[in-house]
């Protein structure tokens, strides 16, 4: 079964999406991760649970607005293999869709940001961030469609462009402890903190966490049981066929011993032949055999 509910880190997608739709978590977090000031801002987390094919993970989305109407599409992401350039293109059409409507002016879109904080560095570089826009190609200019993709690696070395506010948000993260809360004084992280220890004392959201693990366990036991069964009826069959051509095999060199002395050679040859309907036509010719010799010319 899965970790215990109260002492989960933020970097469980379970926690911070329920931890993100309170909208104080939420805006904070969105001021440290872009350096900036972020007015009010209304959240919520899909409540559709989507389980990839091996149960690594638990994909909860983060939707935010804020007082401006910028969307923020957020999400947690612990492990690696999925296509994440795709997926944001996909996510963005998905904002898109949703903040225009039929009939009104394309400038009416407002800007919107894809972040994904990632447990680990998606593009191998190092960095702490990778933030993407769209540009022209040969002239190196900004095409200006209010779009950004930001990948953060909570693990990175780089420093660049990268606050100290940021990098105990990483720790804290990974560490949802009250002394790393404390580590830098910082009034965002603590309030962040406080509000997590809250929600960590929600009955209703320590019983929603047991029942997705129990679920995922379940499905997981489930399938297991699938695939070794559907490997097991096949390999019997494969053993049993196994097993069959070893002992006709057997008989043919018992047969070939009654007239004459079987090179190793020729003894191993029989064994490694697998076809039945050759090991059956070699059993006859075994049997009517006078000689040795007369088994192999005609092998």
């Amino acid at each position: 079964m899965g970790e215990c509910f109260q002492t989960l880190n933020l970097t469980n997608a379970y926690l911070f999406a329920a931890a993100l739709q309170d909208e104080e978590i939420c805006r904070n977090v969105l001021e440290i991760a872009l350096n900036r000031k972020i007015t009010a801002v209304r959240s919520h987390a899909e409540h559709t649970l989507f389980l990839d094919s091996d149960f690594k993970s638990v994909r909860f989305d983060v939707y935010a607005l804020d007082a401006e109407e910028v969307s923020y599409d957020v999400e947690m992401q612990n492990d690696f293999g999925r296509d994440l350039p795709r997926r944001c293109r996909y996510y963005q059409a998905e904002l898109d869709v949703s903040s225009l409507k039929p009939g009104e002016d394309y400038r009416e879109l407002k800007p919107s940001y894809i972040i994904f904080i990632c447990a680990f560095d998606p593009f191998g570089k190092g960095r702490y961030q990778y933030v993407f826009e769209e540009y022209c190609k040969e002239a190196g200019f900004a095409l200006g469609d209010g779009t950004q993709k930001i990948f953060f690696n909570t693990n990175g070395t780089d420093r660049e462009n990268i606050t100290p506010q940021l990098l105990h948000l990483f720790e804290y993260l990974k560490q949802s402890t009250e002394e790393v809360a404390n580590m830098h004084n910082d009034e965002k992280i603590q309030l962040i903190h406080r509000r997590v220890e809250y929600l960590k004392r929600d009955r209703k959201l320590e019983a929603g966490y047991m029942t997705m693990e129990e679920y995922i366990h379940s499905e997981a036991e489930r399938r297991a049981k699938e695939m070794a069964e559907s490997m097991a009826k096949p390999m019997a069959e494969s053993m049993a066929e196994s097993l069959a051509a070893s002992k006709i095999a057997q008989n043919i060199v018992a047969l070939l011993a009654e007239i004459g002395s079987v090179p190793e050679e020729l003894s191993q040859c029989i064994a490694a032949e697998k076809r039945e309907d050759t090991l059956a036509a070699w059993l006859k010719l075994a049997a009517r055999a006078d000689s040795i010799e007369e088994f192999q010319s005609k092998m």
